[in-house]
């Protein structure tokens, strides 16, 4: 494994984690995998920015065992526990928004990164859609951290998810366009996050060099 991969992305976990994974990338026989899968997990949903590595590292964990075991029980376990976090999102978003938006974040970067035969987990697409669609309710429009949240997942896996349903992609969006256009309470900032957004997909999934440089420094700014 790559020296540079391997030090930015596990070492951000802790120190029994981090030797947990480096252990299962040589071995994943040699390893609790259901104790790892619970470890990651764990770790990433109090840690955004963990979120954004974990499913490169869950990737390299499936292909290895799959690869070393001809089995799956990590990603098996992995998905168990997601499908745990999204039947409790209501309550977590309750408790924690931050920890809410890690689930999502979360689930997000494994539907994009854990492929089967090169497309993505059918299994997590309404999952995904409905994480999604909650984040485009009028309460979650008033909080900027939700907001941010969804325009960094439709950019992520936007375009992937329209190919596998394209008429639920349709109703977020209509949802987004009467959110941008009917709700009066919005921020400038989540303003300026939907419309990007709307003219994100309307491009095709890609924004123009001009585009890109006005969005991004009014968001500096």
């Amino acid at each position: 494994m790559d020296h540079i991969w391997e030090e930015c992305k596990i070492q951000a976990f802790d120190s029994e984690t981090q030797n947990l994974i480096k252990a299962a990338l040589k071995d994943s026989s040699a390893v609790d995998l259901e104790k790892l899968s619970e470890a990651i997990v764990d770790q990433s949903l109090k840690d955004r920015s963990l979120c954004r590595d974990a499913g490169h590292i869950c990737y390299a964990l499936v292909q290895t065992e799959a690869k070393h075991s001809n089995t799956n029980v990590f990603r098996r376990n992995l998905l168990t526990r997601l499908q745990k976090e999204f039947v409790e999102r209501e309550e977590t978003r309750k408790r924690s928004v931050q920890e809410w938006v890690c689930v999502v974040s979360f689930i997000c970067n494994i539907f994009d990164y854990l492929k089967v035969n090169n497309t993505p987990m059918t299994a997590l697409v309404d999952p995904v859609y409905d994480c999604l669609f909650r984040l485009s309710q009028p309460d979650a429009l008033l909080n900027e951290e939700e907001v941010d949240c969804l325009a960094l997942q439709l950019h992520r896996v936007g375009e992937q998810l329209e190919k596998m349903n394209a008429q639920r992609m349709d109703q977020l969006f209509y949802l987004l366009r009467d959110g941008f256009l009917l709700q009066d309470n919005l921020s400038s900032m989540t303003r300026l996050l939907l419309l990007e957004v709307l003219e994100f997909r309307a491009s095709g999934w890609t924004l123009s060099a001009a585009a890109q440089r006005y969005y991004y420094s009014e968001v500096v700014d």
